[in-house]
């Protein structure tokens, strides 16, 4: 069959130190490759509570259970405690990832700081908290990223710049159905978008019957008949944690289909750059998920 791309979004201090090496040891037992992308600057998880008056933000926390996934003292970050150094206090837990041989790249500075505010930022903004995050992951690291990944799939045109600049040859931003070359204000860029192809879990749990019992059964049956490649965006904090058993589930059953697993940059290198389509950036709404975020047209 085809192949699909494990993207892991890790946002959040105890999703560094918990989630991410419970992720490693189990694509180590399904000998599964994957790309996890790092927030490295504060950890303001409890900001993310100013969304309440957002259309479709209450009843998304209500169908994916926030404080039992993140935890009190999580949702307290920013608010009644101070947001901490992720890449300062988790840099050890980072590198052992890069070490086991997956590869590594940048998600955000800091997560809700970006998804929040970064559509309506100048240049000078995005470059500022683009190049906190990049000099982070030089000095956890000691290597540039090859790679990027947006929180909560939000952007603005400059970021797309700032990949070009960084002289990155791929990214994932956003949600679409096929890789392609982004254009911005009439130009198109360099690098290759290879978009979200499948459904988070977190969109589709609690909704029209799924529930963490059948949410596996309803992802193998988007893939069981489709031959085309797909990128899989999960959670650190999610199928890292709670949702671990299903994530395996999810896996097995994705092998039993004859599915291979692959990293972003194991996906760039089997595409044609010179055949690929171009886009402008666009944003939409997508079921499950409150708000605008980047979407292929």
């Amino acid at each position: 069959m085809a192949r699909i791309v494990l993207k892991i979004d890790v946002d959040t201090l105890r999703g560094t130190r918990e989630g991410v090496p419970n992720l490693a040891r189990i694509f180590d037992r399904f000998k599964a490759r994957a790309t996890f992308l790092f927030s490295l600057g504060p950890d303001h998880t409890g900001w993310a509570m100013r969304r309440v008056l957002r259309p479709g933000f209450l009843k998304k926390v209500s169908r994916t259970s926030v404080v039992e996934h993140y935890g009190v003292k999580q949702l307290m970050y920013g608010v009644l405690l101070p947001g901490p150094d992720i890449g300062a206090r988790a840099a050890a837990e980072m590198r052992a990832i890069h070490e086991a041989g997956f590869e590594c790249g940048i998600h955000t500075w800091d997560h809700v700081y970006w998804q929040d505010n970064v559509r309506a930022k100048d240049r000078a903004w995005t470059v500022a908290q683009m190049q906190q995050s990049h000099a982070r992951f030089i000095e956890v690291f000691g290597t540039p990223p090859v790679t990027h990944g947006a929180a909560g799939w939000q952007m603005n045109g400059h970021a797309f710049e700032q990949i070009d600049a960084w002289g990155m040859h791929y990214a994932s931003d956003g949600r679409g159905h096929s890789p392609y070359l982004p254009v911005v204000d009439g130009r198109t860029l360099r690098h290759v978008q290879m978009p979200t192809t499948l459904p988070t879990l977190d969109e589709v749990l609690g909704v029209d019957g799924v529930d963490t019992h059948n949410v596996a059964a309803w992802m193998l049956k988007q893939t069981e008949k489709n031959p085309h490649d797909q990128v899989f965006t999960l959670h650190a904090e999610l199928e890292g944690q709670k949702l671990a058993p299903v994530f395996e589930q999810l896996l097995e059953g994705w092998r039993a289909q004859g599915h291979t697993f692959a990293t972003m940059g194991d996906y760039y290198a089997t595409l044609d750059r010179d055949t690929l389509p171009s886009y402008p950036v666009t944003w939409g709404e997508i079921p499950g998920r409150s708000g605008e975020l980047i979407v292929q047209p």
